[in-house]
């Protein structure tokens, strides 16, 4: 898919998930971003809005100065923001955001080929409470498996930047080991949501899905619940022969 392709398919997306009836993200809250090449990559420019995301709002950037920058333990803010800059292919784009550091691995994993991140008012009631973890960990309807996969990567609260980035790739990988494929869903407590996937249509999928799971969670919760799925239940839905095809229909 060619340069260009990329840059439509990504500012579509965000609009997507900065559609203000959606309540995923205001102002400049959220980011996106989409696979060029193995070293390349588009990510949001810092402080630009997903409803109203343009060209010029995208910036393409080098992985490789990014991915080495996870490996630091001891760097000041300042250092972090000069790499962010110069990991920029054209020195005269927009900065990016300080979040391409965790876009960056993310879509260094086998398959993935866009992310979406955002802060939902019905994720980030959850995950700002003590049922936080217990939103990645478990699962409330059949159609949240299918689209969210049979569990998600839950990330304690750190400060967001390098650190994010860093605990993001070491609960991805610990997840990886234990399922075989990276998550479709990313749970940042207090903070907010990560989808991943082969395309925009499967960022979509598992965000919009996602939200409807929490706002049904918080629904259940105010009744008594909610009432988790059994594991068995869970790896029923999870293995059916239809519902694959319904993946590959919604582009999973």
């Amino acid at each position: 898919m060619t340069f260009e392709n990329q840059l439509r398919e990504l500012v579509e997306l965000s609009h997507e998930l900065g559609a203000e009836h959606r309540q995923l993200a205001i102002l400049g809250e959220g980011n996106t971003s989409a696979k060029v090449s193995e070293d390349t990559f588009l990510v949001k420019a810092s402080g630009s809005s997903l409803g109203t995301l343009r060209d010029e709002d995208v910036v393409a950037c080098r992985s490789a100065a990014l991915l080495k920058l996870l490996e630091e333990t001891a760097i000041s803010d300042d250092a972090i923001d000069q790499v962010l800059l110069e990991s920029r292919l054209d020195p005269n784009a927009k900065k990016p955001s300080v979040e391409a550091l965790f876009h960056s691995y993310l879509l260094s994993l086998p398959g993935i080929r866009f992310v979406g991140h955002t802060h939902p008012v019905a994720v980030n009631s959850i995950l700002c409470s003590p049922l936080a973890e217990k939103l990645a960990t478990q699962r409330i309807f059949p159609d949240e498996v299918v689209c969210c996969g049979s569990s998600s990567v839950f990330v304690p609260y750190v400060d967001p930047g390098l650190k994010l980035a860093q605990i993001i790739r070491g609960q991805t990988e610990r997840f990886i080991e234990e399922n075989g494929a990276p998550p479709r869903v990313i749970l940042l407590r207090n903070h907010g949501i990560i989808t991943l996937g082969t395309s925009p249509a499967a960022v979509k999928t598992a965000m919009f899905m996602a939200v409807k799971a929490a706002q049904i969670f918080v629904g259940s919760a105010a009744l008594g619940g909610p009432v988790f799925m059994s594991p068995a239940e869970i790896d029923r839905i999870a293995n059916r022969r239809d519902e694959h095809h319904r993946q590959r229909a919604l582009g999973l």
